[in-house]
């Protein structure tokens, strides 16, 4: 356990450098974090991992929500970082919501899915309507997400 915590250092100096990294993608959409920026994404991180008993191994879900999301039309400069802050809050919560039977990647490219094409950027939407809405249906074992959005909408109502 003590080399583990030693090591802890290193760990989110890694963390900060394959953050900033990823500004060599995003930099073309006009979009780039600091080294700060990085700092207060890890600390929210963390933050977060502990305000939902998880834990994490290996590679930064950071750069993967980064990589996921800058392309998004919905991003610009000025609401970047506060964006993959939320977006960071928003990963965590939901894959325990979603008893972790959705995988990392998939999960991430499920919020970008629906983050641009049904809540049109709002953060709000994403986490309250859809995933809340996915959430549920995971805990019932309903997968076919298509098919209930259409008896949903048949039947009149929307949500469940």
């Amino acid at each position: 356990m003590d080399k583990f915590i030693s090591r802890l250092p290193a760990l989110a100096g890694e963390q900060k450098g394959e953050i900033v990294d990823c500004n060599d993608k995003t930099q073309a959409y006009h979009l780039a974090l600091s080294e700060k920026d990085a700092e207060m994404l890890i600390a929210t991180k963390n933050e977060v991992l502990r305000k939902n008993s998880r834990v994490e191994f290996g590679g930064s879900v950071i750069s993967k929500l980064i990589l996921g999301f800058y392309d998004s039309p919905y991003i610009s400069q000025h609401n970047y970082v506060e964006t993959i802050d939320d977006l960071i809050e928003t990963f965590y919560y939901y894959k325990n919501e979603t008893l972790d039977e959705i995988s990392d990647d998939d999960l991430i490219q499920l919020m970008r899915e629906l983050f641009d094409k049904r809540c049109y950027g709002s953060i709000e939407l994403l986490q309250n309507r859809e995933l809340e809405r996915i959430s549920h249906n995971v805990k019932y074992d309903i997968w076919d997400f298509d098919k209930v959005e259409a008896l949903e909408t048949r039947g009149g109502r929307r949500g469940l």
